[in-house]
This record gives structure tokens, sequence and C-alpha cells, in this order.
């Protein structure tokens, strides 16, 4: 936490603090799919985005991955859903009659590189017909909580906006003036707000610098 100081005053006029920024995170072992993309649940801190996310040279990326940046903490892992919208263990169960590799099943549904590299890292593939129960239920709850341990993210160079900024408690929803100072307005990236992606902080700015020009 940074607080505004006003030197005329002597006093605080508005609170402010500094987060990372939305971008991709550094996780290592993966350079080999760079370019393979996949849709995915990530959560972390309590939040999701089911959106696109994508394997980089240097760790992941993509729309899912640049969202749930904004909220994880360093230290934590992300949780990734690899089929979010496929009951995969129901499908397994259902073709328990055929000889079909368990890693067949899963590749109808994510591309070919990220599957081999994933079973490669995390169980061995057998025929669907001879696993148990157990032996399922446990490859999809992997499949449905992969967690990855992030070392770190890209960077404010390369991040789309950043998080923190002056606290909206101090100032006006109107005007977007200090409530302590008259005259001294805040808006746009400075101040404590972050859309998600579409837009939404290009709006934002607009918004935020209209609503203070009107004021002056």
């Amino acid at each position: 936490m940074v607080n505004v100081f006003s030197r005329s005053t002597r006093q605080t006029v508005a609170r402010t603090w500094c987060g990372h920024a939305r971008t991709a995170l550094l996780v290592e072992g993966y350079g080999e799919i760079s370019g393979v993309a996949a849709d995915v649940a990530a959560a972390a801190s309590g939040h999701e985005f089911r959106e696109r996310m994508l394997f980089t040279h240097r760790g992941l990326s993509g729309p899912a991955i640049l969202q749930i940046s904004s909220y994880w903490e360093p230290g934590t892992s992300v949780r990734i859903d690899l089929l979010p919208r496929v009951d995969i263990l129901a499908e397994q169960i259902a073709r328990r009659g055929e000889r079909t590799e368990t890693k067949t099943i899963v590749a109808a549904h994510l591309p070919k590189r990220l599957t081999d590299l994933w079973f490669k890292r995390n169980v061995q593939s057998r025929p669907v017909a001879t696993a148990s129960d157990r032996e399922l239920e446990r490859l999809a709850g992997a499949l449905h909580n992969w967690e990855i341990l992030p070392r770190g993210i890209e960077g404010y160079e390369k991040a789309e906006v950043t998080a923190g900024g002056v606290d909206t408690d101090d100032l006006s929803a109107k005007t977007l003036e200090v409530r302590a100072v008259r005259g001294l307005h805040f808006i746009g990236e400075v101040v404590d707000v972050t859309g998600h992606l579409g837009g939404f902080n290009f709006q934002w700015a607009w918004a935020s610098g209209h609503a203070a020009g009107k004021a002056l």
C-alpha cells in the first residue's frame, strides 16, 4: 500500500497499491508444444475463466491465462481443467467394451501434441477395457484438476494492463475527484480498476476521462 500525500495540506489524499499485471505465466517444460492451444477452465484464488489457453516457448498464455493472471498469487498453483465441457470418466466407462487406449479417447478432445506430452508427464495410457474404475477416476480427476506452479509472469513490459492504483473509495464516483482535495482527479489506468478482456479497459479509460473532463 502506497499513499498519495499532499505536501501543501500534509495529509494523505488517496490510498493506492500496485499489483502484478495481466500477462502470460512463466512455466517450464512445455516449449516443445509451443503454439498448441486448447479450450480450458483456468482457476486461481477463487476465480475461474473458461477460454482459450496457449502454450508458448516460455510458458502459458491465451485469454484464459491472461485473465486468471490478474488473480494469481506468486507461489501458488493455477488449476487447469483440460476438458471443461467433457465428462471424460463417463465416456471411458461407456467404451469399456473396446480395446481403445485411454489416451486415444482423450486425444479426441485435445490436440495430439498436448495429449502425448500430458500422458508422458502424468499417467501411463492403457486399454480402457482393462483399466479399473479407480484408475479411470484418477485419470479423469487429473485431467479436470491439472495443477501448474508458475515461476513468475512475463512482466509489465508485455502486460496488457496493470493491477492496483488509486483506491476508488477515495474518489467521487461521478467526477473521479479526490474527496480530500478539490480539483484533483485520477482517471484510467492510475485508478484501481481492471476490466476483463474485450475492450473494457479502453472503455474505462474513455468513460473516466469523460467524467472528469465534464467536471473541470
